[in-house]
């Protein structure tokens, strides 16, 4: 019998299934098609097209809606490093977990 994984996460999670804008890479190539799997205040698994590199430096910008903030929607830019990358594809796209190592509370337009 196998040992029940033990859950490691200190953040509570969120699965969300939104769009978000992300700079991948030194060049901040942007991906407007990716989309949120789910969010945590120490990282994010998103959905990207193309495949990127485990330690990779990625940025991304999204909305928080009202149910996560509990007010408002709030927009946060964040930066971070991509910590897994895993290799099953959904509907032609990579899961890609990564770490939120900075992160900015953008004023609302």
């Amino acid at each position: 019998m196998a040992e029940a994984q033990q859950e490691k996460r200190a953040a509570r999670r969120f699965a969300l299934r939104i769009p978000v804008a992300v700079a991948r890479g030194e060049n901040q190539e942007f991906d407007e098609s990716a989309e949120i799997r789910d969010v945590s205040a120490r990282g994010i698994c998103l959905y990207l097209d193309a495949p990127i590199a485990q330690g990779s430096p990625i940025g991304f910008t999204l909305t928080l809606p009202p149910e996560i903030t509990l007010t408002e929607s709030i927009r946060v830019q964040c930066k971070g490093r991509v910590v897994r990358v895993e290799d099953n594809a959904v509907e032609g796209k990579m899961a890609v977990a990564a770490v939120i190592e900075e992160y900015e509370f953008l004023p609302n337009s």
